[in-house]
């Protein structure tokens, strides 16, 4: 049972690592940057979310698990207010 949660985050990686690839590389004409931004960082939530809960094993432990998403929701605003106060500054 646990090796078929960990097969499965390990696709669900692998998927957003390749939409991230994508998204890094293909989108200069498609969208504008901070778009392409925007979802490689919510890709990179996705990412960590998964491994927390996933590989980490805090899915099964309800306090842990939403300590650990409130730090992780912090942490990207944190870095979505950075690299939107550098998108503004070079504007």
């Amino acid at each position: 049972m646990r090796t078929r949660i960990l097969i499965r985050a390990w696709l669900g990686l692998l998927g957003l690592s390749l939409l991230g690839t994508a998204l890094s590389t293909g989108s200069a004409g498609l969208m504008p940057a901070w778009v392409a931004a925007i979802a490689i960082l919510i890709l990179a939530w996705a990412k960590a979310r998964l491994i927390l809960l996933c590989y980490l094993g805090l899915a099964g432990v309800p306090g842990w698990r939403g300590g650990a998403m409130a730090a992780l929701g912090v942490a990207m605003l944190i870095l979505t207010g950075l690299w939107g106060a550098g998108y503004l500054a070079a504007l």
